[in-house]
């Protein structure tokens, strides 16, 4: 079975040696105006990684899928990922994601299939939700994985293979 922290892990492995290969220039630049570049992209998703690092910590003991939102423009705007260095901001986003594929990979099958009938609307998704249509951790953390992949396509779509 493919699990969210092996799906994590290869988008990682997959990815990561290909961002390296980008130039701190081109990752400052930005498609168009009002969009973010690669460098605001990574931050956004160590600013996402962040977050979902401690939901799916704390979502463990609990029986539903209430926790807050966060502001993201805000959030990359207030950390200036723009200004910040490239290679740094990889090898950091990196790691990070190694660890919480580690967590996931911790996470009891109760805890992580137990349905969550309560949970806040869910919004834009990215993975598919389990056929009774009612969300569980682990459809969280496939949801993250599928973030994830879907702003490295934003950078360039071979980041995901």
């Amino acid at each position: 079975m493919n699990t969210p922290g092996g799906s994590l892990r290869l988008a990682i492995e997959h990815a990561h040696p290909m961002l390296r290969l980008v130039t701190d220039a081109v990752a400052s630049e930005a498609p168009a105006p009002g969009k973010w570049c690669p460098k605001e992209i990574i931050g956004h998703l160590l600013d996402s990684a962040n977050n979902n690092l401690a939901r799916f910590i704390r979502l463990q003991s609990t029986a539903h899928l209430l926790f807050e939102p966060y502001a993201q423009v805000e959030w990359v705007q207030a950390q200036s990922y723009s200004q910040a260095d490239w290679s740094e901001l990889i090898e950091l986003w990196a790691r990070y994601n190694l660890h919480i594929a580690r967590v996931i990979d911790l996470v009891p099958d109760d805890a992580r299939f137990r349905p969550r009938r309560e949970h806040r609307p869910l919004g834009s998704i990215y993975a598919p939700l389990p056929a009774d249509g009612i969300p569980t951790l682990d459809w969280l953390m496939r949801d993250y994985v599928e973030h994830l992949k879907h702003h490295l396509r934003q950078i360039d779509p071979r980041l995901t293979g």
